[in-house]
């Protein structure tokens, strides 16, 4: 069976675009998409266990009222998860999707994902969640947990989706670079697309011979590839490159070519997500 998309889906403005992505893959990579909610502790928090706090002269009946209060306001948390599901569930099979699944988790965002990410082959989840719709100087912590802890493929939806024609691969040598190229050759998400691989500055000789055989071995896979380089600073450059040029989708390595990738996500990478107004994939 084919790998699982897991789409992470919230009460967020990016929802819908999740769900307009997940149309999107499902139907290139002719794969099952599974939505998973995560009611997480911010949730709790909100539902916290008011008769708790009762201590010194509490009254039996305020205490039973609490606790009655204390169930309802999970109860209904539960079903407002539930119903962001079911609802994300009429846009899937309104966009043509056949095999979808629902998944409602109680706890922590990053390891509900562990748990069902061996059977993914992506994971899809929005630029910014539920609590940071206007923090538009950082990106939701939520994301950045996901893309350090997961072992998959991270597609990050923009806000809008609109058709995805022009496809860059940002190329810098690097093994996440390496792996970009890899899922591109391995996968249907790039066919019939057309694809650029961009490297910025002076790239050395190693990284030339790399671009190199990267165009052609997805030119051997049938895609529509070709290399070049721009000059500047990566994230700026590549940022006015897609913008200046219509590019719908970015391919990059989740981290850059750098000694300290293992710790945060590459500065370009971050700094690529934050700014470009379209999806992008991150690969590890």
């Amino acid at each position: 069976m084919q790998d699982k998309i897991i789409a992470l889906v919230d009460g967020s403005i990016y929802a819908q675009s999740v769900c307009d992505h997940a149309v999107w893959l499902a139907d290139r990579l002719k794969a099952p998409v599974e939505l998973l909610h995560v009611l997480g502790r911010r949730e709790a928090t909100q539902t916290g266990d008011l008769s708790g706090s009762i201590k010194l002269g509490a009254r039996s009946s305020l205490l039973e009222e609490l606790s009655a209060l204390d169930e309802q306001r999970a109860k209904l948390v539960g079903q407002h998860g539930r119903a962001i599901l079911e609802d994300a569930h009429a846009l899937l099979e309104k966009g043509g999707v056949m095999e979808i699944t629902e998944r409602l988790r109680h706890g922590d965002l990053v390891e509900a994902v562990a748990e069902v990410e061996g059977q993914a082959g992506l994971i899809l989840i929005g630029k910014r969640g539920e609590a940071a719709d206007f923090a538009k100087g950082h990106l939701g912590s939520n994301l950045e947990r996901i893309v350090r802890a997961s072992h998959k493929p991270v597609f990050v939806a923009s806000r809008q989706f609109r058709p995805i024609q022009k496809l860059l691969l940002a190329y810098d040598g690097g093994a996440s670079a390496k792996a970009a190229v890899n899922y591109l050759q391995a996968s249907d998400l790039a066919k019939g697309l057309a694809v650029t691989l961009v490297t910025v500055g002076r790239p050395s000789a190693e990284v030339e011979q790399g671009m190199a055989q990267a165009v052609e071995r997805l030119a051997a896979a049938g895609l529509d590839a070709r290399a070049r380089r721009i000059d500047g600073q990566p994230e700026a450059a590549l940022g006015k490159l897609v913008e200046d040029e219509g590019f719908d989708m970015v391919v990059m390595g989740a981290f850059g070519h750098s000694r300290i990738r293992s710790l945060i996500i590459g500065s370009t990478t971050t700094a690529m997500v934050r700014a470009c107004k379209v999806p992008i994939l991150l690969v590890r």
